[in-house]
């Protein structure tokens, strides 16, 4: 392999949540409360494992999940967040919303932080503005139509891959109209795709290249993983750390994941499989 000069990075994932799907991400109790404790103990954890950035989401977006709305959603943030800048006031935040109210209420709150948006500005009009205005990084991901209306789209040439790319092309003209400078583009796997589109998009992945932005992949212990090996979302840390190395191999610079050592540790492989000093 070739050296590899990205700035790769690991984005931890704390759900502020009670529903998402892998279970011990959750850091809400029963009763709707914020599980303090736990989410100490999970900052901490991330922290010694080497993350770079720590990724909250106050409202799960597994499918099949209905939205929490933005008031519950920042009732949630507002009691995580002083906890999270306490515990790690050095590390880049990034907030998983689909809502420029809540963009805004973080941004008075803690500064500058990076969003994470799964409609890429979709959902609310009002989103790439608030983003553009205050200069913060952002991150687009595709989501578009469902898995039946997406299911013609598996040729590679063209197919999936294309309409990622060409979704990605066209946003990139909404992000320069709203001031948007520093975006990354997500592909969304597992979103609106059958298992067999997520494959062909991790095989193409490096098409998306192209593009010149980075890439984000979040596929940490997904459906598209335990669905197809007959698992549950507890059981494939190891398969999820060997597409991780796949997705490296093909252009990723953000791995999003449930479990920042595991992470980490396949980064370092990756690293010294680029090292020129081999």
């Amino acid at each position: 392999m070739e050296a590899d000069y990205r700035n790769i990075r690991i984005m931890g994932i704390l759900n502020i949540t009670d529903d998402s799907f892998y279970e011990e991400s959750r850091l809400l109790r029963v009763d709707g409360t914020l599980d303090e404790i736990a989410l100490r103990y999970k900052i901490r954890q991330m922290l010694l494992s080497g993350v770079d950035i720590i990724d909250v989401g106050a409202c799960s977006t597994r499918p099949g999940s209905k939205g929490v709305g933005a008031d519950a959603e920042w009732a949630r943030l507002s009691a995580a967040l002083p906890v999270i800048k306490e515990e790690a006031p050095k590390t880049l935040i990034s907030i998983d919303t689909y809502h420029a109210i809540v963009v805004e209420k973080v941004y008075s709150l803690i500064g500058t932080f990076m969003v994470n948006d799964i409609s890429a500005g979709r959902m609310d009009k009002k989103m790439l503005g608030a983003v553009g205005q205050r200069g913060l990084p952002y991150i687009a991901m595709h989501m578009r139509g469902t898995p039946e209306t997406m299911a013609g789209l598996t040729d590679y040439k063209d197919g999936i891959v294309n309409e990622v790319k060409n979704f990605f092309m066209d946003f990139a003209f909404k992000a320069d109209a709203a001031g948007i400078k520093d975006w990354y583009l997500d592909p969304g796997f597992g979103f609106a795709k059958t298992i067999s589109q997520n494959y062909t998009l991790m095989q193409h992945l490096d098409i998306l290249q192209e593009l010149l932005r980075p890439i984000v992949v979040g596929i940490s212990r997904k459906s598209m993983i335990y669905n197809l090996l007959g698992q549950t979302p507890d059981d494939v840390l190891a398969p999820t750390q060997a597409l991780h190395m796949v997705a490296l191999e093909r252009g990723a610079s953000i791995l999003r994941v449930h479990d920042v050592g595991a992470a980490r540790h396949t980064l370092v492989l990756y690293k010294k499989l680029t090292d020129n000093d081999l």
